[in-house]
């Protein structure tokens, strides 16, 4: 078996042109069968790593889908807001252990801006429940403090001490949004976490209040600009509404009693969702979409594995006198046979292997670009069982569809001799 194996390498390499082209179209089907599955599963895991330890979250009445990408992901806007009354009166629920509101809706230069209570950087936690920690300065204190994630120091080129302004609204422009006399100062910088978390600059609630003093309308009043910081600050800041509120429970078992109860409101309307749930509830909106994408993958590789055997049986006429001089030196038929089948193989698993070195080669760079501009981890996109599995399956395809032509080259090795003309 070495020898015909060393044989079938030495045939290939006597035929590069056709062979390379072949490895090309197995390379490339592979490398997106693989490009798809890795990409669905690491968006899934890198989804699901980014809130852990949050039972509830509460938000104005929307889809559950929708409620989880504004709060946690930074994507899309809320359809309404929570009055800081209601906030107050969730907070207090003897079921609730703690509760951090979050506001969203202006912007830093493309970054999205949230305001919150110094209580998140404690209790919100991603992953398998790792906590948010500083590698660099303090949380915020002062009205005008901002503290930033490692994508946006890193993006901006910011450090401890450097201004930063916030547009109003989500703009990406790179003007003041009419809150430039209000500029803030980065104190804290957060370790990297591979979630929205990084792109954001966090400051503190009463701070959005500040800055939209004179904005009460939807539009800026004229005589904003003469509204100084020292005025400002003796005004009161306490927010009028949340945009949500990240829930903890006393105990996990009332999770649904208390969804319930919140979603039952007699008061203002609420929703409460279980992040989890929320998530499985995408997957599912995404599930035919998935199964498509990965429908046309393995068609691809059909298509690859097809050209393997196109190959071979294009190049069975002018090999007819080689396999008769292999007969005259000795070959048996299942010799020509197993030949024929191994090089297919060697094919199949030469071009598995480029397009397993190609996608992990793509990802490599892809991720962190995902990363930073969707905020999104494509987290387990690294070498798995994925690839071994599919490895093995389109070497063990490809030795099956060499079977054909070897079929053929069997039959002829058996009536052609060294006479035989071509």
């Amino acid at each position: 078996m070495t020898a015909i194996l060393s044989l079938a390498w030495k045939s290939l390499m006597n035929r590069k042109g056709s062979v390379i082209l072949t490895l090309v179209a197995v390379a490339l089907s592979v490398g997106l069968f693989l490009g798809v599955e890795k990409a669905r599963t690491g968006a899934r895991e890198g989804f699901g790593s980014t809130i852990s330890g949050t039972d509830l979250i509460v938000g104005a009445p929307t889809g559950s889908v929708n409620l989880l990408l504004y709060s946690v992901f930074r994507m899309g806007n809320a359809t309404a807001e929570i009055s800081w009354p209601t906030y107050q009166q969730i907070a207090a629920r003897p079921d609730v252990d703690w509760a951090v509101p979050i506001s969203l809706g202006d912007s830093h230069r493309g970054f999205r801006v949230m305001g919150t209570q110094a209580a998140y950087f404690d209790h919100y936690k991603h992953g398998r429940g790792q906590a948010l920690e500083l590698a660099k300065g303090e949380r915020f204190d002062d009205l005008f403090d901002a503290v930033i994630g490692a994508d946006v120091a890193r993006d901006l080129g910011y450090d401890i001490g450097s201004p930063l302004v916030l547009s109003h609204g989500l703009g990406a422009a790179n003007l003041d949004g009419g809150h430039g006399n209000r500029p803030f100062r980065v104190t804290g910088i957060l370790a990297p976490t591979g979630t929205p978390v990084d792109r954001t600059v966090h400051v503190s609630l009463e701070a959005i209040t500040a800055i939209h003093v004179g904005w009460e309308t939807g539009a800026k009043n004229p005589l904003a600009d003469t509204i100084d910081e020292q005025m400002i600050r003796s005004f009161d800041l306490t927010p009028k509404s949340v945009t949500a509120i990240f829930l903890g429970l006393e105990r996990k078992g009332t999770i649904l009693t208390t969804r319930r109860a919140i979603n039952t409101n007699k008061g203002e309307p609420l929703m409460a969702i279980i992040p989890g749930e929320a998530l499985a509830e995408l997957w599912t909106v995404t599930a035919l979409a998935e199964r498509a994408l990965m429908a046309v993958s393995v068609f691809v590789i059909a298509v690859g594995l097809v050209s393997i055997l196109t190959s071979i049986l294009t190049s069975l006429n002018e090999r007819r006198r080689e396999m008769s001089i292999l007969r005259a030196v000795g070959a048996r038929p299942g010799h020509i046979f197993s030949l024929l089948v191994l090089e297919a193989g060697l094919v199949g698993f030469l071009g598995a292997v480029a397009g397993i070195a190609l996608i992990h080669a793509i990802l490599l760079f892809a991720g962190p670009v995902v990363a930073a501009r969707y905020g999104v981890s494509l987290a387990g996109t690294g070498p798995g069982l994925t690839d071994l599995y599919t490895l093995l399956a389109v070497t063990s395809a490809a030795l099956l569809i060499g079977m054909a032509p070897a079929w053929a080259a069997f039959r002829r090795s058996l009536a052609d001799g060294l006479s035989v003309k071509v």
